[in-house]
């Protein structure tokens, strides 16, 4: 099935943001926690170990910590450009060596001279004595900053020159550890990652004994392997010699998690789940391993993390708001209220993020009169618009349609994007309402000023579909994928339109299984998988894909079309007991009730 709204829900922002916070989080955890290149989904977790200030335990302030969020989103969307801004403006406002090292990392992958330039003169600023700054501008100084040449290979000139700079730190009290662990971001984004491989194994060979010539090596290797090709080039082997050489390494254990959850996350779990056993000290590491768990949606062991970091430190309030953010995804409401209060009243947190996760945890709990006081109490910022539009749900929530659009209608919408969300949620409004009439007529009207707003097509298409307009339907999500044709929720909603309300099933198949390999876990998709395989008797592939969705996302839609396939099986009782299950919590459902009601011929919820 599709996604019913473009607009985020509080729960799909809930679920973006949680790996984000976490992230966040990990930078005050630890020394070596300040995030390098990302190297996995989520996880960015290799860094330089620094000492910390004097004053830093004291955490950080709303405005640095909203920063590194940001960083921390835009680096999971690809936008390294605005990351590296980010952490720049982070690492100005903390006076923190580690952020602006960062900074400077970033703005050298995203090629931003000017600002790696700015960034490395305030690390050397902040820090006299680190040598890597001074490099950076050294070679921006003289035109290079480190990338290949242009036909993809690596200038000869640069290789001698490593060496040589490898080779007077070896002689140093320091070694040439520091050099080794920045050798890859120094190449950045090359694309001809094979050869980046060689170069580092040919510069490592000469010290053999040296942890952190091997952590180069098998960076290298992980980058220069892809999920497909089954082969990690090595990089496991060799981050075994880097921690063989130096057994309680965070750093390079988190590589490790790394290269074997690329092949098997629970092995990554595993691991990480003994190193920090055996080194109960290690915060970057237990971090890490909460973000692995929660990406395994295995939320109550993430948490349980964070509470024993934070009740190792309860002065940590960043352990604080991790415990209280996957709280809020378990829908733990009581303990994500409290936990959130109690930040409130220590005014933690970056501008308005504690007060609109209040506001949700009001919303999702049909507190709507509450919700409206929360989401009205959220300062001035990026989560005050959010929180503005959401007061109109709310007030929709209550009865007070009227009341809500004419609120809607007074909102200061200055951009483009805000102007159409405004659409979007009143639009969203009146089919709460049940007036899927009334939101048609927003939503047309509204692309008459936006014609190419891919969301305001897809709500409409959406829309289109409840009234039974299905050309019109078809014709607006053809347009989406003409727009972004990569977009596997528009390719998701047009082929499930075409299997579930035309004979085109098999057209509609093939527009599905490229959305499902776009996003191979998202639980919509999946449903569609099965709903389409359903529809062409392949009985058997249908219940799989269906189970899968209803795990991922206990739906009473994805119910429905579990139940339906295996009726059609002969497996009746099988069939009822999913269908009760989800009855108990949505008892209302359309799609469940016409289902149980066209199949059983009778009031399923009476048996």
């Amino acid at each position: 099935m599709p996604s019913v709204c473009a607009l985020p829900h509080p729960a799909a922002v809930r679920v973006t943001l949680v790996a984000a916070a976490i992230a966040a989080i990990l930078v005050v955890a630890d020394p070596a926690s300040v995030h390098a290149q990302p190297i996995g989904p989520g996880i960015v977790p290799h860094a330089t170990p620094v000492p910390r200030s004097a004053d830093e335990n004291s955490g950080l302030s709303p405005d640095v910590f909203y920063r590194l969020l940001l960083g921390d989103v835009a680096l999971q969307r690809g936008e390294t450009s605005l990351a590296a801004r980010a952490y720049y403006e982070a690492a100005r406002e903390a006076r923190d060596p580690r952020i602006a090292k960062r900074a400077s990392e970033l703005a050298l992958a995203a090629r931003m001279s000017g600002l790696a330039q700015e960034s490395a003169k305030l690390w050397a600023t902040l820090d006299p004595t680190a040598e890597r700054p001074k490099q950076i501008l050294a070679a921006l100084a003289a035109g290079s900053n480190g990338k290949a040449t242009a036909e993809g290979g690596v200038d000869n000139d640069l290789k001698v020159r490593l060496e040589k700079v490898i080779a007077d730190a070896a002689i140093t009290d320091r070694g040439p550890g520091e050099i080794f662990l920045q050798l890859n971001r120094f190449f950045g984004d090359t694309q001809d990652r094979r050869q980046i491989l060689e170069l580092v194994r040919e510069l490592a060979k000469p010290y053999p004994k040296n942890p952190e010539a091997h952590f180069a090596i098998a960076l290298a290797a992980y980058t220069a392997s892809t999920p497909e090709s089954g082969s990690d080039n090595g990089a496991l082997e060799e981050i075994d010699r880097a921690l063989a050489l130096r057994p309680d390494w965070e750093r390079a254990a988190l590589l490790k998690a790394e290269i074997l959850s690329r092949k098997k996350p629970d092995d990554a779990i595993g691991y990480l789940s003994l190193f920090v056993a055996a080194n109960p000290d290690a915060r970057a590491a237990a971090g890490g391993l909460a973000q692995f768990l929660v990406e395994q949606k295995r939320y109550a062991e993430a948490r349980a993390v964070f509470q024993r970091l934070w009740d190792g430190d309860r002065s940590a309030r960043e352990f604080e708001f991790g415990v209280a953010v996957i709280s809020v995804q378990m829908k733990d409401w009581e303990t994500a209220e409290s936990l959130f209060g109690d930040l409130k009243r220590a005014n933690y947190g970056e501008n308005g993020a504690v007060e609109l996760y209040l506001a949700q945890i009001a919303d999702e709990t049909g507190r709507y009169q509450d919700a409206i006081d929360r989401y009205k109490a959220v300062p001035e910022g990026e989560r005050a618009w959010l929180a503005k539009v959401r007061v109109a749900a709310m007030m929709g929530k209550l009865g007070k349609v009227v009341e809500a659009r004419k609120y809607l209608a007074d909102l200061p919408a200055v951009t483009i994007e805000q102007r159409v969300q405004v659409r979007q949620a009143e639009a969203q409004l009146l089919r709460d309402a049940n007036d899927n009439n009334g939101a048609y007529g927003v939503l047309v009207l509204a692309l008459k000023e936006h014609p190419d707003s891919p969301d305001l097509l897809y709500d409409a298409a959406m829309v289109a579909e409840k009234l039974d307009k299905i050309d019109d339907a078809e014709a607006r999500l053809r347009r989406v994928v003409e727009l972004k044709p990569d977009d596997a929720q528009a390719l998701n909603a047009l082929g499930y339109t075409l299997v579930d309300r035309t004979a085109r099933t098999s057209e509609g198949l093939v527009l599905i299984e490229k959305a499902n390999k776009l996003a191979p876990d998202d639980p919509f998709i999946l449903d569609s998988m099965g709903w389409a395989l359903f529809r062409l008797g392949r009985y058997a592939e249908a219940e799989s894909y269906l189970r899968r969705a209803l795990k991922e996302r206990p739906d009473a839609e994805v119910a429905a079309h579990l139940g339906e396939v295996l009726w059609a099986k002969g497996e009746h009782d099988r069939a009822k007991e999913i269908w009760q299950s989800q009855l108990k919590t949505t008892p209302d459902n359309p799609v469940l009730l016409e289902t149980v009601r066209r199949l059983v011929r009778g009031d399923l919820r009476a048996d």
